[in-house]
Formats: structure tokens, C-alpha cells, sequence
């Protein structure tokens, strides 16, 4: 087998057929380039796209209703509940595609990554209709553009299926219709839990999320960091930390925002050092 021991610039065997295999490498490599064909730049487009800033509508009356974009905001940690893809997946998508992670980023603005549509599980809904404590829903990302109608998902963690870092129950997102994508909205106040079951969710309020399967709340886990195309993110769990009290943790308490992200959070004082 012939072997090329020399640059084709030395005058050594078929150097005139490796000069133009090289030229036709170089021509091939600007034209993908000139059209936009490398994988580096279709994994940089799809990326910069999910970052393209979006305006995030504001509730007129305070309460929550199907159909409506909203962030979900981790209000001790000042995140947003977000979607991504590692470059390697992103090489070949066009948008978000199932099974993709979900994580807590430090970005308040509002975008396809971190935006959500509220809309009822199984029975179908009006769109407009309010959205009441311990109704059944499903939170979606965006359904056009790069936004792939996915649904948050999550399922019992076994020792096959469980989150990367803590060991929790995994998050994510799927494009199949199941139970597991059911959530549920909780009050806050646990004295006024019962009491407000079956009353309108107020936007922009602390409350949980409940998961209805496996009754666990979504949770962000501080202690598990880990690093993702957008930079150093929490890990986003499914999982209900208790005090001593019998209360929720500081990672379990979340807003549904409706409005400006930054300037909510900058709305509860009790959180800051």
C-alpha cells in the first residue's frame, strides 16, 4: 500500500493528484462554509435561537389560565426552569428534541429555552379558562419555532433511571402524552391548602409544583452544578425536601411568572442575604 511520506509540495510520486485532492477538500470545506453546512455552524444557529429573546406576556387580572407562556422561577436561587441540548445533539437538530435535559438557569430573560405553555391534562379545555389549585396540567415548551411542543416529564427514580449528579428523580422532556407529564399547582401556605383546592392560581405567588404520579415537587438541586452549552446550571429534580416542621424545603418554592422575571424575583425580599 502507497503511503505518503512527503508534503505534496515535494515532487514524489502522485504528488500532482494529492495537490488537487487537497484543493478539492478546501473547495468542498468553503462551500459548506459560504452555505452554512458545517456542523459547528448549524449547532452555533440552533443554539443562538434558543437564546433569541422573547416577550413574555402579563397577566391582567393576576390569575393563571390555559394557553398562557409563563417562566417558572426558582425564587431562593433567582433561576429559571430551562430546556437544552448538549452541541453534540444540537449538530444535527432543529429544534429541542425528546429526552432533552432540563436544568435551572441564571438567565432571567425570557427566551425559548426557559418559556412554557400551561394547558389541562387529558379532558380538552378552553384556552382562556383559569387554572385552579390541584388541577391536572401539562407545561410544554413553545410548540412552534425551535420550541418542539415538548412536555415536562418525570417517573419513579430506579437505579437505571434516576438525575446524572444527585441520584434524584430525573426530569426531562418527552414528546409522548402520558400521565407522567401531568403536574399539579399547590398553595403555599399548608394551613390554606385544603381551603383553596379548587381555587383560581394566582400568577407571580409562591406555590409548588406537584408531580400527580409520583406526588413529588419539582425541586432545584443547589449542591449538583453542572456545566451545559449555556454555562454552569443547577440540576432540576422531582423530588419533596421536608424540614423538621413538616414544611417544604427553600429548594421546592417556585413562581409561575407572567410579566418581567427579574422584576418578580426582585419582589421577595426574604430570600436575599
Amino acid at each position: 500500500m502507497s503511503v505518503r511520506t512527503y508534503n505534496p509540495s515535494v515532487r514524489v510520486g502522485n504528488w500532482n493528484e494529492d495537490i488537487a485532492l487537497e484543493e478539492d477538500i478546501l473547495k468542498d470545506f468553503l462551500h459548506k462554509k459560504d452555505s452554512g453546512e458545517l456542523l459547528v455552524q448549524k449547532t452555533h444557529n440552533l443554539l443562538q435561537t434558543i437564546l433569541k429573546p422573547l416577550p413574555l406576556p402579563a397577566s391582567q387580572d393576576g390569575i393563571l389560565r390555559f394557553g398562557d407562556k409563563v417562566c417558572l422561577l426558582h425564587v431562593p436561587t433567582r433561576t429559571l426552569i430551562s430546556a437544552y441540548m448538549s452541541s453534540y445533539a444540537a449538530q444535527e437538530a432543529t429544534c429541542l428534541q425528546p429526552s432533552s435535559p432540563v436544568a435551572s438557569a441564571l438567565s432571567l430573560e425570557p427566551c425559548t429555552r426557559n418559556m412554557f405553555v400551561v394547558n389541562r391534562y387529558g379532558a380538552q379545555g378552553n384556552v382562556g379558562d383559569s387554572v385552579k389549585y390541584g388541577e391536572k396540567v401539562t407545561l410544554a415548551t413553545l410548540p412552534d419555532g425551535v420550541g418542539g411542543g415538548l412536555f415536562i416529564h418525570s417517573e419513579t427514580k430506579t437505579f437505571m433511571k434516576c438525575s446524572k449528579h444527585s441520584r434524584q428523580q430525573e426530569v426531562l422532556l418527552v414528546d409522548d402524552l402520558s400521565y407522567d407529564v401531568a403536574w399539579k399547582f399547590m398553595c403555599f401556605d399548608p394551613n390554606e391548602r385544603l381551603e383553596t383546592e379548587g381555587e383560581p392560581v394566582m400568577v407571580n405567588k409562591k406555590l409548588f409544583i406537584n408531580h400527580c404520579k409520583t406526588n413529588q415537587h419539582l425541586s432545584v438541586q443547589t449542591e449538583f452544578s453542572h456545566k451545559t452549552p449555556f454555562g454552569c446550571e443547577y440540576e432540576v429534580t422531582a423530588n419533596t425536601k421536608l424540614n423538621p416542621h413538616k414544611a417544604e424545603e427553600l429548594c421546592n418554592h417556585f413562581v409561575v411568572v407572567m410579566g418581567n422575571p427579574a422584576e418578580v424575583a426582585d419582589t421577595f425580599q426574604e430570600y436575599k442575604n
